[in-house]
């Protein structure tokens, strides 16, 4: 998204969470982020787009979700995964069935409202592999579908696809990595994997060379291999919180470079040549031991 859109308070934009795995972490810190830091933005963002574990982050924001269930459930279900060797692959791992038990609860009864016209779900039809973005939903139960087909994985989550409407859809992110509607249109992208986005993780530039996979951007590096990984496989739960972490101070700098905050009028101390110093006034007020 171009500086000056984000600067003109009057341009409507857009937010959009790509798919990620078990790294959703990374896109919770950067709700909290918003909310503490620029609540404006989450308010006025006009659509809010989601891939994957992307759409569960993106219906938070829509919904009102709380972000502390929300940490919770992603590390429990971290947790669940770790206790096996398969991992996910388990025939004692259902991520899908825990997941759909967590939304009916967290999931308040008018937010298929909210989410209609606002939420747009990035799906993947099985029977053309086209993408299909879900954004009108008539109750409850079928939002909660449209969310459980962008969540699934072949395989990983099972066998059969869940259906929305009647059809059967996979893991959005096959289609729509990173969801948006049109090229012309002002959105924010957020992702837990480093390449040519808003929000993202910055890693070392010697070796930076982006690719489009999936309609999405990501840089070819060891650090982005390694976070592949542990979307699929979660690493311990102090890695998981630093990744959670990472996610709120990276929205702090996003902020910061677009001028729509500065540490010193939350009163923290801030030196303009020092980016560590910059890093530790913007820590999130509460970490997941």
């Amino acid at each position: 998204m171009a500086v000056e859109d984000l600067r003109a308070s009057s341009t409507p934009f857009s937010l959009s969470f790509s798919g990620s795995g078990f790294l959703a972490l990374y896109q919770v810190g950067v709700v909290q982020s918003l909310l503490e830091l620029a609540p404006e933005l989450l308010k006025s963002a006009c659509k809010v787009y989601g891939s994957s574990a992307g759409s569960i982050i993106a219906a938070a924001v829509v919904c009102g979700i709380g972000l502390d269930d929300l940490k919770e459930f992603f590390f429990a279900m971290a947790a669940e995964v770790r206790k096996t060797i398969l991992g996910p692959l388990s025939p004692k791992c259902s991520l899908l069935a825990n997941l759909k038990t967590v939304l009916q609860r967290m999931l308040p009864e008018d937010s298929y409202l909210l989410a209609s016209g606002r939420l747009h779900i990035s799906l993947t039809r099985v029977v053309d592999g086209q993408n299909v973005m879900a954004s009108e939903f008539s109750s409850k139960e079928e939002l909660i579908q449209a969310l459980l087909c962008s969540c699934f994985l072949p395989i990983y989550c099972g066998f059969i696809p869940p259906s929305y409407r009647g059809v059967r859809y996979v893991d959005g992110g096959f289609t729509g990595l990173q969801p948006v509607s049109s090229l012309e249109e002002p959105v924010i992208t957020v992702s837990p994997f480093t390449g040519e986005l808003d929000i993202c993780p910055r890693d070392c530039p010697a070796i930076f060379f982006c690719f489009q996979i999936f309609n999405g951007s990501i840089q070819i590096s060891i650090e982005n291999l390694c976070r592949i990984s542990y979307a699929l496989f979660p690493p311990s739960t102090m890695v998981l919180n630093d990744i959670f972490s990472q996610g709120y101070q990276d929205t702090a700098l996003f902020l910061y470079r677009n001028s729509k905050w500065h540490p010193r009028t939350q009163g923290a101390p801030w030196c303009d040549t020092d980016k560590h110093q910059f890093l530790l006034s913007v820590s999130p007020r509460c970490l997941w031991l």
